[in-house]
């Protein structure tokens, strides 16, 4: 009988190996730097910071408070004052005059 070289076999795993590779460049790296991303727009969240829930709301933050990681948000045209979760805000609204 006639063997194949080793070779020939890591050959064959080349084409698997590159397209891991291409998935994590693509979409496992980008995941990780939007997720650090979050994570610090949302631990540098203070008072007047104009936010937006998951929920759609946007409203201006009023209150921090460290010890349970909840926020008091004021919602226009009433001045209604909600309190969510930190993790409940997905991103910061930016004014047009003001860099991001």
């Amino acid at each position: 009988m006639l063997q194949l070289p080793s070779a020939n076999s890591l050959l064959g795993f080349l084409p698997m190996i590159a397209i891991f590779a291409i998935f994590y460049f693509l979409l496992f790296l980008p995941m990780q730097r939007q997720k650090k991303q979050t994570a610090a727009m949302l631990t540098n969240l203070k008072s007047g910071d104009e936010v937006v829930s998951s929920g759609g709301i946007v409203g201006t933050v009023v209150a921090v408070n460290a010890t349970d990681d909840t926020l008091v948000i004021r919602v226009k045209p009433d001045n209604v004052k909600l309190q969510v979760t930190r993790t409940a805000i997905t991103s910061l609204v930016t004014k047009p005059g003001k860099a991001a």
